[in-house]
């Protein structure tokens, strides 16, 4: 029987580096598009089974999307896995040759699931909500040095109109995210059903279309984990730990916390349910924790069936 074989590419802002498994064959590739292309043809060759990239922050996109569009499996997984594994097996050594060969062996032996690489549209959007966030973060910096600032003076004047200027600009990324949401029958759809829910406005909304397609396509047990609201065990002979919560998508995690915290107040079914929590002695953060998983639960079936919210949903207890 033919042998598994398994890729394990390190990305750099420059440079693919690329190891196989089991063969143990490496070699490097640019990273411009020509490259890609005869990266891709190469790899198409091989016909692995698996290509593991580690998330660097967008450097691994074009090599993913390129992945995908040829039909080759691509599994995008967490750096700090991997470093955890390499540590395991006792590879405290770290260069773009060992990284590729550690990613390989991971593949090799964890098989994480491949998944599908975000369209150039998703990306596009996933792009501009990522721009709003950092205007927004500008934005609160600048009003607190204003805050500081004595009342008159350049500093003061420079403030006031950077901070005119970082209202503007957040409008028109708002605007620009409601074209290309507008522009998609597909997020249209899926955003007006998601606004029915209350506790989910126009922002989180966006932010699950943009930075979490897989919404609607995994159970509720993969979607809970992947966004990072599963409660872990940590438990340990008679020992029972607290569970916890702990990696997924911080973006999605913290609009999906704010929307948690209006619904723990205003939405019937979750102001139920957290109230409960709180009568059975959970502290505050743990029963909005729950509520989170709960609307995300709902968010997921409503998706998965096209079923806006009414007040007798036959999916709250899925």
């Amino acid at each position: 029987m033919r042998e598994s074989v398994v890729v394990g590419i390190d990305v750099s802002k420059a440079e693919f580096c690329v190891a196989i498994d089991p063969s143990g064959e490496t070699w490097t590739s640019a990273t411009t598009p020509a490259a890609i292309d005869a990266l891709v043809e190469r790899l198409r060759a091989v016909t692995p089974q698996l290509i593991v990239l580690e998330a660097t922050g967008g450097y691994e996109l074009a090599l993913a999307g390129a992945c995908a569009t040829a039909g080759l499996p691509i599994a995008i997984v967490n750096p700090r896995q991997v470093r955890a594994f390499a540590q395991a097996l006792g590879r405290t050594a770290k260069t773009d040759a060992i990284d590729a060969a550690v990613l390989a062996l991971f593949g090799a032996r964890v098989r994480p699931e491949p998944r599908a690489v975000p369209d150039a549209a998703t990306q596009a959007l996933a792009d501009l909500l990522t721009r709003r966030r950092q205007l927004l973060e500008m934005l609160v910096a600048e009003r607190q040095r204003l805050a500081q600032a004595p009342p008159t003076g350049p500093v003061t004047r420079d403030l006031r109109t950077h901070i005119r200027w970082l209202d503007r600009r957040i409008t028109e990324v708002d605007d620009d995210i409601g074209q290309a949401i507008q522009a998609s029958p597909v997020w249209r759809v899926h955003e007006d059903l998601l606004r029915t829910v209350p506790g989910i406005g126009p922002t989180t909304a966006r932010t699950l279309l943009a930075e979490l397609p897989e919404l609607g396509r995994l159970d509720r047990r993969a979607i809970a984990a992947l966004v990072g609201v599963a409660p872990f065990n940590c438990d340990s002979g008679q020992q029972r730990g607290r569970r916890r919560i702990a990696g997924g998508r911080a973006s999605v995690r913290a609009s999906l916390y704010m929307a948690a915290l209006v619904a723990s107040r205003r939405n019937p079914i979750l102001t139920a349910f957290y109230q409960r929590l709180r009568a059975h002695g959970k502290p505050a953060k743990v029963a909005l924790v729950a509520v989170m998983r709960k609307l995300l639960t709902i968010l997921n079936a409503m998706i998965k069936q096209r079923t806006p919210w009414t007040l007798h949903p036959p999916f709250v207890n899925a």
